[in-house]
């Protein structure tokens, strides 16, 4: 399997004859991030095998929703000590001692950076042209006879003091975690030659040392560096920051013609006749690394996602200065389109689908669009004459689950973004809501809200309140788009679209604590009527009894 610039291969056995050991693992890519963890359950087998699931899951769960402005080494830290909380109390209610235990071996690839932790004696090592290195530290006892009891291990007690580790990696270097049962059967020499064949070989040619008979579970992960890391490469070129750009000025083979955006980096241009659109990183890069970062990531996402629903981009191999350029759209934004005119029930129905579409393509790579508004998508004439849109704005692109603090546009932003929840698939589709209310009605749902403004949400109007074309089912698909209880809105991209593809299955929208008169009418006066009835007959039967 490939993930990013990586070939990661994995394999576990359980010992002897046992159907399922109590190692678990795992690998996951988080936006730029790869994990890979291995655990490995001490103590009974339902329990360590337990303990060793949760560990894994948690670790990777949490990772996904890692606060931004926390490092990556004090996430692993972090998450490492709550987990190890959370074990060791739940054995201490449930068992009375502490069952809930197992060894870790994590580590988290960023680019070219390797961040790693181990508790207990699960291993961490790296390859590098035939020289293999055990980063992680195995706590165990030192004593002769005592090797394999455990100083410290992840529910074990109260507190845990993780090992932790950092490297740069290089191509072709090879990371290979396993529990103990790996390195007990085959010699650090024999692991390094094998490693080259994969996870799935070297758990087996272990096996078949010790005759298939395999004295512990037994796991690997390898990861091998096919390449520097594209955003690492791209941050390494030595390339300078352009500053005071004005019309006519000749950036290597494009010149430039007029700004497009305020902050004077977002250029129309021409080459050969051309036209193209450039875009600068912005001045402080030059001086802040963290900008620079960001501009960096910009680009290799606008490389990185290229498809039919944004504009291709191309990034000059030749350049002396830090841009990429983009396919010039002959269009206007969705904004300026909607001073002139309301969208038409078609053309919304088509910009509803692109804009789903495009969500579940950047989820395939764990992103989101981030901003998805109205001046965020051009509108341009398609090859049948129709309307046809793309999506803009490269920089707002972020990886799914991340914590912003409001980054986006206020009036698209949901309610729970407000109390810095993290950016999903139900804040984005909030955000494709509140597009499609303001292109059929002209109207912002919530009122329009300015930056810095925590606003008090109220259940919005009808789209059909403003626009009588609006059919009952579109108006059912907007306001489930966009209400303000999660609960009730779209949790997934799929289960919105389908909706939009299917309208004769959609359900009719209604508000919590709605009347059941208003709900269903008809089964309102069946149930009234019922009721009604039932009471005639009793009033008919004491009538006559007295």
């Amino acid at each position: 399997m490939k993930k990013n610039n990586l070939n990661i291969s994995s394999f576990s056995l359980a010992k002897k004859n046992d159907l399922r050991g109590d190692d678990f693992y795992a690998t996951k890519t988080i936006g730029n991030l790869t994990v890979a963890v291995v655990c490995d359950g001490v103590g009974s087998a339902q329990e360590g095998y337990e303990a060793a699931k949760r560990t894994t899951n948690y670790l990777i769960n949490s990772l996904k929703q890692k606060p931004k402005v926390w490092t990556i080494e004090k996430s692993i830290k972090n998450f490492i000590n709550s987990i190890n909380t959370l074990l060791y109390q739940d054995s201490q209610v449930n068992y009375g001692r502490s069952e809930l235990v197992t060894t870790l071996a994590i580590i988290v690839i960023d680019g070219n950076h390797l961040y790693g932790a181990n508790v207990g004696d699960s291993r961490v090592y790296l390859d590098r042209r035939g020289d293999l290195t055990k980063l992680s530290f195995d706590h165990v006892m030192e004593e002769e006879g005592y090797q394999n009891v455990l100083l410290q291990a992840i529910g074990l007690e109260q507190t845990v003091e993780p090992y932790y580790f950092e490297n740069i990696i290089q191509n072709k270097d090879r990371i290979l975690l396993c529990s103990d049962g790996l390195y007990n059967v085959l010699d650090q020499s024999k692991l390094q030659s094998t490693m080259a064949l994969g996870a799935h070989t070297l758990v087996k040619k272990a096996s078949k040392l010790v005759d298939d008979n395999l004295p512990d579970d037994t796991t690997a992960i390898i990861l091998e560096v096919i390449e520097t890391h594209e955003i690492e490469k791209l941050k390494q070129q030595e390339l300078k920051i352009a500053s005071d750009l004005k019309s006519d000025q000749k950036i290597d083979d494009f010149t430039l013609m007029k700004s497009l955006i305020q902050n004077n980096k977002t250029w129309l241009c021409s080459k050969n006749a051309t036209p193209y659109v450039l875009k600068f990183a912005p001045e402080d890069a030059q001086h802040d690394e963290g900008i620079l970062d960001t501009f960096v990531k910009e680009v290799w996402n606008a490389k990185r996602v290229q498809s039919d629903y944004f504009p291709s981009v191309i990034i000059p191999k030749n350049r002396s200065y830090r841009y990429y350029v983009m396919e010039y759209l002959n269009g206007t934004d969705l904004k300026k389109h909607l001073k002139q005119r309301k969208m038409s029930i078609d053309d919304t129905i088509m910009l509803a689908k692109k804009l789903l579409k495009m969500s579940q393509f950047l989820l395939n790579h764990d992103l989101v669009h981030g901003d998805i508004k109205p001046e965020n998508i051009i509108v341009y004439e398609g090859e049948k004459k129709n309307l046809d849109f793309k999506i803009i704005d490269f920089g707002s692109i972020i990886e799914i689950f991340s914590i912003t603090s409001k980054a986006g546009t206020p009036s698209f932003l949901a309610p729970e973004r407000f109390q810095n929840e993290p950016i999903s698939e139900s804040t984005e589709i909030f955000a494709v809501g509140v597009t499609l209310y303001l292109a059929l009605t002209g109207k912002f749902p919530y009122g329009e809200i300015e930056p810095f403004q925590t606003p008090l949400f109220k259940e919005s109007k009808k789209p059909s309140f403003y626009n009588k074309n609006i059919p009952d089912w579109l108006d059912s698909v907007i306001l489930r788009s966009l209400t303000i209880d999660p609960e009730q809105r779209y949790k997934y991209y799929s289960e919105m679209l389908f909706e939009i593809e299917n309208p004769h299955k959609v359900k009719p929208y209604f508000k919590k604590n709605t009347p059941i008169i208003e709900k269903s009418p008809t089964a309102f006066y069946r149930v009234a009527f019922a009721i009604s009835f039932i009471i005639n007959v009793i009033l008919t039967i004491l009538h006559l009894r007295y």
